[in-house]
């Protein structure tokens, strides 16, 4: 339990880390010069390379576990990536430091699912998959109002050093505590490298669920996170602490749809119908904000927590694709997986910050974001609708 208890504090760093950068938008840009082009640069290197390394991670945990994977790279990309960010002194290290960052976080979760794919029975994986999440989410709440107040009142370059420290001391947690789980006698031994993920890709029952994977958490990652801040600053003229609460309530709401999707796949008996209603509840959800963009901060702040709340099947999206996934390869699986889930964020990130930059009208701010969240609703929609196909994986 003790080295779940690490693995949690990992995984919260690596929440927070995702969705800080809405927060402090408004420092940055008069600090350093930093425009929304450079917040979509820094925000989209984070998932890019976090995504790019679940390669290397899925290899790594099956060859060596989850212990040193985690511990070795939390320390040396979260701590040192920070440190970066801490000292920035330009958007470009603004870029550096959060590419840096994304590499530290990449196995923290997957070594999570490693472990409770090994130790745990298939039928619970979605319900601790998602609980995980929900509990790791409220690193997404730190990042909301706490930080905003703590940047206020002591600068968020000490915040963000701390931060740094923190992040090295969990790692050494991650070293201490974690249990690698032992092969089981039937287990045939791994020797495939890189060659795993390809025989992964080869099983067709898991080509309608990657879309949806790879798009469902995007827009609410993707508003909380970086767009969240400059919508309402631009359409609202929120502050930092507006901004941060209302991104608190979007993060509070993330955690509650993590918990709440958890046990649905048992009630109803079936992953792939609840996955079906709820994103397509995010959808609409996603539509009626582009539609009353301009409404208000109330009608706005509503609409951002039921996408939290939809957008959080994740957990869900894991366990019905791990349902598919042969045992000597569920650590490639799983960061088979979330390779499409965090890459699919990230390839977001940089489209949507070419959607607001184009869609720009001057003197009307609104514009940009109506664009931003037809681009978001539209995108969700054709994954869904290549999801129907997928077969259900029954609890």
């Amino acid at each position: 339990m003790a080295g779940i208890a690490a693995l949690a504090f990992a995984y919260f760093l690596s929440q927070f880390y995702r969705s800080f950068l809405a927060v402090l938008t408004p420092v940055l840009e008069a600090e350093l010069g930093a425009t929304k082009a450079d917040f979509s640069q820094a925000s989209g290197a984070w998932f890019v390379a976090f995504a790019l390394m679940q390669f290397a991670v899925g290899v790594s945990l099956d060859r060596f576990g989850p212990r040193r994977t985690s511990a070795v790279m939390l320390a040396i990309g979260g701590g040192g990536g920070a440190l970066v960010f801490g000292l920035a002194t330009s958007p470009a290290m603004l870029v550096v430091a959060m590419t840096l960052i994304g590499i530290g976080c990449a196995p923290v979760l997957m070594a999570s699912l490693f472990i409770f794919a090994k130790t745990f029975k298939a039928a619970n994986f979605a319900v601790a998959t998602s609980w995980f999440v929900a509990l790791g989410s409220l690193g997404n709440v730190f990042g909301a109002t706490p930080l905003a107040a703590a940047s206020e009142s002591f600068g968020w370059r000490p915040v963000i050093l701390v931060i740094a420290a923190l992040t090295l001391l969990v790692a050494a947690a991650l070293l201490v505590f974690v249990r690698d789980p032992q092969r089981s006698l039937d287990e045939p031994a791994d020797g495939v490298g890189f060659g795993g993920f390809v025989e992964l890709l080869r099983l067709r029952v898991l080509w309608p669920i990657i879309p949806l994977t790879a798009i469902n958490y995007a827009p609410a990652v993707g508003i909380r996170g970086l767009w969240a801040g400059p919508y309402l600053t631009d359409v609202f003229g929120a502050n930092a602490l507006v901004i941060g609460n209302v991104t608190l309530f979007m993060a509070f709401a993330m955690v509650a749809g993590s918990f709440l999707y958890g046990p649905l796949d048992t009630v109803f008996k079936t992953r792939k119908w609840v996955a079906v209603v709820g994103n397509t509840i995010s959808v609409a959800a996603i539509g009626a904000l582009a539609l009353l963009a301009q409404a208000s901060l109330p009608v706005a702040t509503i609409l951002l927590v039921l996408i939290g709340v939809s957008g959080a099947s994740y957990g869900l999206l894991m366990a019905h694709a791990r349902a598919f996934v042969p045992p000597h390869l569920i650590g490639r699986g799983v960061t088979l997986m979330n390779f499409f889930s965090i890459g699919g964020v990230g390839v977001m990130q940089f489209a949507t910050g070419a959607v607001v930059t184009g869609a720009t009208v001057p003197g009307e701010p609104v514009a940009a974001y109506q664009s931003l969240f037809v681009f978001y609703a539209v995108a969700l929609a054709v994954s869904v609708i290549v999801y129907l196909k997928a077969r259900d994986a029954r609890p």
